[in-house]
C-alpha cells in the first residue's frame, strides 16, 4: 500500500461539532449513493432547501416536485443496514454498515435508502435530519444565532474568571493553558496553533484573544463530533440531556438496570460544568464527554473490581496467579539481580512464587537471580520482603514453591528462617485423609502453603532420598553447580532432603507424574504435580480432556522450558483451557503473554484466584479444550464492537524521525479456546493526528465465554513493520455493553495517561446451533435447519435407555427458546433495531413513529393483561401491521415459553439425576458389560456428554424463561412511560426479583 506524508497540520475534512455546522453541510449539499429495492444504486446529488423544509435530489425521472421529502413527513431516520433493502443478500458486503442510512417517510413508512462516502457524512445528515424533526417550523433561521447556550454561557464565564484585569481580553499563553487544564490530554502545540489559525482567519493578530474567539477555539477543539452525535440523538432539544433523556441513555444504551432520576441528579452533579446546568439538572456536551470518559462510564464492569466468585470451592477449582521467576528484572541469564521483583508480583495479586535453594558462600542458602556469582540474594531476606508483602494486595493463601538446591545443613537453616520469619502464618496441619478435596480460599485466607518434596512416610530419619524436581537444572549447567551425571535410562536424579524441610510441606506435596490413570487411582488430593511447558503441551495437544478431568482434583503446575534463555513466556491460555491452575510467567517480560495474564487476574478484585468455568469443574462433565464449535450445555455469544475513535495516542517509542505523523489501526483480538481465536482489525486512520476516527464494526462469535479474553492493540500502520503504540486487555466477563472508553496501556501494563479507545459493546445470544452466521440476511434464514443438540449412546444398555427418554424433552427445550429468540429477531429487525437492542428500545421506536405521524394510525398496548397486545384501531400502513404481526408472534412465543418451561425443565432434570444414579456404579457396571480400552474410553466420554447436555440445555431454559419475563417487564415499562400503553397499572415486578427456576446442582 502506497503511504503518503501531509505536510499540512490540520485536516482537510471541516469538523462537525454542532448541530448547525450539519445543517451547513446539508445545505450545501453532497453526493450520495440512493437505493433501489431492485438492489441497484444510482448517485445523486441531495440538498436541503434553503427554507429548511424539504430534501431534494438530482438529477431524477420524477418531477421535480416529487422528488423530494418534506421534513414534517419523516417518521424516523436509521443509520446502518436497518431496512430490508439495505440488509439484501446483493448489497450487504458492497459498502459498510457505518456508511449506511434510511429515512423513513409518509403516511406508509417508505423508505429512502442512501449510502454515503463516509461516516462523517452520515452523521451530518442524520444529525441534521433528526434536529430538523424534533423541531419543525421552529428552527432557529440561521443554525448557531440566537441565544446563547448552555455551553457558550459556562464557557465565557470560564473566560470571565480567566480575565482578571476585566479588559476583556485575556494573555495568548493563559487562554492556551485554560484549555489545557479543561482538556488534560490536549497538547499545547495544537492549542496554540489553533489560535494562530482563527487569529488569523479573524484577522485579529495580537498576543491577546478575546472572549468570542476563545469560546470559537475550546468548541473546535474539544468538541467530540461522535458524542455529540450521540448527545443530539437522546436530547429532547438537541443541545443537552435532561434528566429523563440521560435516565433513557442510561437505560436502553448503557444496560443499566433500576436507574432513577435521582441517580441521574447525581450524575449531572457530579459531571456538568456550569452551575446552570447542575441547578436545573442538565448535562451539555462538555459534561457527558466528562462522564463518558469518567471511571463511573469505564468497559470493565465495577463488580468485578471486587472479590465477587464463590471464594469457597476446593483450591483445584481456581486459576491461581503464578511467578516463575518473580525477581529477576529482566532475561534469565543476563538480567540483574533485583529482589524489587517478589514486592512488584505480589502488589500485582500473584499468588505462587517459585524460589530455588543454593549453598550460600557463608554457610547459609541463598537465591540466584542471575548465573554470576555476584547476583546471589540470601534466603532470609527474600523471606522477609515475602512476610512484608505477602497479603499486600490480596488476602488469599500464597503458594511457595521451593526448589531444593542446597545441601542438607543448609535446608535446616532455610526451614528455621521459614520458621521464625513467617510464623503463624504458614499452613502446617497436616491433610484430612477423609475428605476428597483441598480446602477453599476462603478457609486458608492468610496462609503461606509451601509447596515442595517430602520424605516418605516410612523413613523416620532426621534425612532422606527424594526424586528431584526437574526446575532449575538449566541454571546449575549454567553456574557450575551441576556435579552430578544425569542417571542411565532416563530415571529421575536422587536428593538428600532434611526432615525439617520436609515438615514444612502439607498441601502441596510435589510428586513426579506418571501416568493419567495411575493418578486416578492412587494421587491423593493433596499431592501436585510439576509440568514442564514442552510435556503440558503435548498432553493439552494429545489428550486434553483427561488433562481437564485430572486438573478437577488436583493442581498442577506448568513451567516454562528451560530453552527461554530471554525469560519470554509460554501462552497461558494453551494451558487454562485444559484446567491448569498455575501457569508460571515471567512477570519481568512484557508483551502479549503477560497482558493476557495480567487482564484475566484482574477479574475477581485483583485476587490472584479466578474461578474456573462450571463445565470444568463438576465430578462429571463433558469438555474438549480443542472444540472447534460450540459447547453442549453452554450458550454461545455474538459480541458486537464498534470501534469509533482513539483518544490522546501516544506516538510509538523510538519513533521521533517521523515527525508528527502518526497512522494508528486498531486489532481485536480473542483468545480463549481454539473455537474462539479470532483477530479482526481495523483500517487505517490516514494523517489523523493524536484522535483519530476509526468508526468500523467487529463481530465475534464467542463459544465459552467464562475463558475468552478480548485485547486491544493500537498499531502504527508502517512500511518496515507495525509499531506498538497501546494495548488493553479485558476477560469477555467483565465487559459492560454500551459506549465505553478504554484505559490503553503501554507494553509493560502501565496506564498511559488520557489515552483511550471509544467503543461501543453488545453482546447477544447466537441463535441456534452449527456454525454462527450473520444477521440480516433474511433470505437465508428461513432455510437454516434447526440443529438439536441430542445424548450419545455409551453401549450400555440400561444408561441409554435412561438418556433416550431425555431425547424429546431436548428437542422442545430447543424450539421454546429458538422460537422466541427468532422471534425476537424478526421483530427488531422490523423496528430497525439490531439484533442487541432491547424490548424497551423497541416499544420506544414504534412509539416515536407514532408521535411524529399527522394521520396518527391509533396503535395502542394493553397493558391490563399479562401478555399485552399491541392492537391497532383502524386502518394502518403495510410497514406497520407487519410490526404488529412480528410483535405478536414474539408475545404468543414468549407465553408458550414461559407457561411450557418448568415441566420441560423438570423431565430434563429428571434424566439428568436417573443419570447420575449410575455414576457411582459406572466402574462395575463398565466391567460386567466387559468394555476395555478405547470402548471403555468412548463409554464414559458420552456418559459425561449426556449429564453435560442435559444440565446445561436445563440452565438454558432456566435463563431463556427469566429473559422472556424480563422482555414482558420492560415492554410494561416502556408501554407506560411512553403514552402508548392504556390500562395500566403499576409496572408488575422485575423478573429478576421473582423466584426463577432452581439451577441444577454441581
Amino acid at each position: 500500500k502506497k503511504k503518503t506524508v501531509s505536510f499540512s497540520t490540520m485536516p482537510n475534512d471541516r469538523k462537525i461539532n454542532s448541530t448547525g455546522a450539519c445543517i451547513s453541510v446539508m445545505l450545501e449539499g453532497c453526493e450520495l449513493k440512493k437505493v433501489r429495492s431492485n438492489s441497484r444504486m444510482y448517485s445523486r446529488f441531495f440538498v436541503l432547501d434553503a427554507d429548511m423544509r424539504c430534501v431534494r435530489w438530482e438529477p431524477s425521472k420524477k418531477d421535480s416536485e416529487k422528488a423530494k421529502i418534506e421534513i414534517k413527513s419523516v417518521k424516523e431516520v436509521r443509520v446502518g443496514k436497518k431496512t430490508p433493502v439495505l440488509r439484501s443478500n446483493g448489497l450487504s458486503e458492497q459498502f459498510p454498515d457505518e456508511c449506511a442510512f434510511s429515512i423513513i417517510y409518509g403516511d406508509n413508512y417508505e423508505s429512502l435508502d442512501l449510502v454515503a462516502s463516509s461516516a462523517d457524512v452520515v452523521s451530518a445528515w442524520v444529525m441534521g435530519l433528526r434536529y430538523l424533526v424534533s423541531y419543525g417550523k421552529h428552527t432557529p433561521e440561521a443554525p448557531g444565532t440566537g441565544h446563547p447556550s448552555l455551553r457558550t454561557s459556562w464557557i465565557s464565564s470560564v473566560f470571565d474568571l480567566a480575565d482578571l484585569e476585566k479588559s476583556g481580553r485575556i494573555p495568548v499563553p493563559r487562554a492556551v493553558q485554560l484549555i489545557k487544564a479543561l482538556n488534560p490530554g490536549m497538547k499545547t502545540s495544537t492549542i496554540e496553533l489553533k489560535f494562530k489559525e482563527l487569529q488569523k482567519a479573524n484577522e485579529c493578530p495580537g498576543t491577546e484573544v478575546a472572549c468570542d474567539l476563545f469560546v470559537e477555539v475550546y468548541c473546535e477543539l474539544c468538541t467530540r463530533p461522535e458524542i455529540f452525535f450521540l448527545l443530539v440523538q437522546f436530547s429532547s432539544n438537541k443541545e443537552y440531556l435532561g434528566l429523563k433523556d440521560l435516565l433513557m441513555f442510561l437505560e436502553v444504551e448503557q444496560g443499566m438496570e433500576g436507574v432513577t432520576e435521582e441517580k441521574c441528579l447525581e450524575i449531572v452533579g457530579k459531571y456538568e460544568p456550569s452551575k446552570e446546568g447542575r441547578e436545573k439538572g442538565y448535562l451539555a456536551i462538555d459534561g457527558f464527554t466528562r462522564y463518558l470518559l469518567s471511571p463511573d462510564c469505564s468497559i470493565f464492569d465495577p463488580q468485578h473490581r471486587k472479590v465477587c466468585q464463590d471464594m469457597a470451592q476446593p483450591l483445584s477449582h481456581y486459576y491461581i496467579s503464578s511467578a516463575h521467576s518473580a525477581c529477576r528484572l529482566e532475561d534469565n541469564f543476563w538480567g540483574r539481580s533485583d529482589i524489587n521483583g517478589y514486592i512488584s508480583a505480589l502488589g500485582l495479586g500473584c499468588r505462587s512464587i517459585e524460589l530455588v535453594l543454593w549453598d550460600g558462600p557463608e554457610g547459609e542458602p541463598v537465591v540466584y537471580t542471575s548465573p554470576s556469582a555476584a547476583s546471589c540474594v540470601p534466603f532470609r531476606t527474600v523471606v522477609g520482603l515475602i512476610d512484608q508483602n505477602a497479603f499486600s494486595a490480596s488476602a488469599y493463601p500464597l503458594i511457595l514453591c521451593l526448589v531444593v538446591r542446597c545441601s542438607v545443613a543448609q535446608q535446616r537453616l532455610a526451614a528455621q528462617c521459614l520458621h521464625k520469619t513467617l510464623g503463624e502464618k504458614l499452613y502446617l496441619e497436616p491433610p484430612n485423609p477423609t475428605v476428597s478435596y483441598l480446602p477453599s480460599p476462603e478457609q486458608l485466607k492468610g496462609r503461606i502453603l509451601i509447596k515442595g518434596k517430602k520424605l516418605p512416610p516410612g523413613c523416620e530419619d532426621s534425612e532422606g532420598e527424594v526424586s528431584d524436581e526437574e526446575e532449575g537444572w538449566e541454571l546449575a549447567r549454567r553456574l557450575g553447580q551441576e556435579d552430578q551425571e544425569a542417571p542411565e535410562g532416563g530415571r529421575p536424579r536422587r536428593v538428600r532432603l532434611s526432615r525439617e524441610l520436609s515438615d514444612l510441606v502439607s498441601l502441596c506435596q510435589a510428586v513426579p507424574f506418571q501416568d493419567f490413570e495411575s493418578s486416578r487411582r492412587g494421587q491423593r488430593y493433596w499431592e501436585m504435580c510439576s509440568f514442564s511447558e514442552v510435556e503440558a503441551g503435548r498432553f493439552a495437544n494429545e489428550c486434553p480432556a483427561e488433562l481437564v478431568s485430572y486438573n478437577k482434583r488436583f493442581l498442577s503446575r506448568v513451567y516454562p522450558s528451560p530453552m527461554r534463555i530471554d525469560a519470554s513466556n509460554m501462552n497461558p491460555q494453551d494451558f487454562w483451557k485444559c484446567g491448569c491452575q498455575m501457569v508460571a510467567m515471567n512477570y519481568q517480560t512484557p508483551g502479549l503473554m503477560m497482558d493476557l495474564n495480567a487482564g484475566w487476574f484482574r477479574q475477581n478484585g485483583a485476587c490472584g484466584y479466578v474461578l474456573r468455568p462450571a463445565i470444568m469443574r463438576e465430578e462429571v462433565s463433558y469438555f474438549s479444550a480443542n472444540a472447534k464449535d460450540s459447547l453442549p450445555g453452554v450458550s454461545a455469544q455474538l459480541l458486537h464492537l464498534k470501534v469509533i475513535s482513539g483518544q490522546n495516542l501516544p506516538k510509538p517509542k523510538g519513533s521521533g524521525a517521523k515527525g508528527e505523523v502518526v497512522e494508528p489501526y486498531v486489532c481485536a483480538e480473542i483468545h480463549g479456546i481454539p473455537a474462539d481465536c479470532a483477530e479482526h482489525r481495523t483500517k487505517t486512520a490516514l494523517q489523523s493526528g493524536d484522535n483519530p476516527v476509526f468508526d468500523e464494526s467487529l463481530e465475534f462469535q464467542i463459544n465459552l465465554p467464562e475463558l475468552a479474553v478480548l485485547r486491544f492493540v493500537v498499531l502504527d500502520d508502517d512500511y518496515i513493520g507495525d509499531e506498538f503504540i497501546a494495548q488493553y486487555t479485558i476477560p469477555f466477563e467483565c465487559l459492560q455493553p454500551g459506549y465505553r472508553h478504554v484505559p490503553l496501556q503501554s507494553l509493560a501494563g502501565e496506564p498511559l495517561p488520557h489515552a483511550t479507545l471509544f467503543v461501543h459493546v453488545a453482546i447477544t445470544d447466537r441463535r441456534g446451533g452449527g456454525k454462527g452466521h450473520r444477521r440480516g440476511l433474511a433470505g437465508r434464514r428461513g432455510r437454516r435447519v434447526r440443529e438439536y443438540t441430542s445424548t450419545k449412546a455409551t453401549g450400555i444398555k440400561a444408561i441409554d435407555e435412561v438418556f433416550r427418554t431425555a431425547t424429546q424433552p431436548l428437542r422442545e427445550a430447543t424450539d421454546l427458546r429458538e422460537n422466541v429468540q427468532n422471534a425476537l429477531v424478526s421483530f427488531k429487525e422490523l423496528c430497525g433495531l439490531t439484533p442487541a437492542a432491547n424490548m424497551k428500545q423497541c416499544i420506544l421506536t414504534v412509539a416515536a413513529w407514532l408521535l411524529h405521524s399527522d394521520s396518527s394510525p391509533s396503535v395502542t398496548l394493553n397493558l391490563a393483561e399479562q401478555y399485552p397486545p399491541m392492537e391497532a384501531q383502524g386502518p394502518i400502513p403495510d410497514l406497520l401491521r407487519k410490526v404488529l404481526t412480528a410483535y405478536e408472534t414474539m408475545i404468543q412465543t414468549s407465553r408458550t415459553l414461559i407457561e411450557s418451561a418448568d415441566a420441560v425443565y423438570g423431565k430434563l432434570l429428571q434424566a439428568q439425576q436417573a443419570g447420575m444414579d449410575f455414576h457411582k456404579e459406572l466402574h462395575r457396571i463398565e466391567a460386567k458389560e466387559g468394555l476395555r480400552g478405547r470402548k471403555l474410553q468412548k463409554a464414559l466420554e458420552s456418559f459425561a456428554w449426556n449429564i453435560t447436555v442435559l444440565k446445561g440445555q436445563a440452565d438454558l431454559l432456566k435463563h431463556a424463561k427469566a429473559e422472556a419475563l424480563d422482555n414482558l417487564w420492560q415492554i410494561h415499562n416502556a408501554g407506560q412511560s411512553c403514552g402508548i400503553g392504556r390500562n395500566g397499572s403499576a409496572s408488575p415486578e422485575p423478573p429478576r426479583l421473582r423466584a426463577t427456576l432452581e439451577p441444577i446442582p454441581e
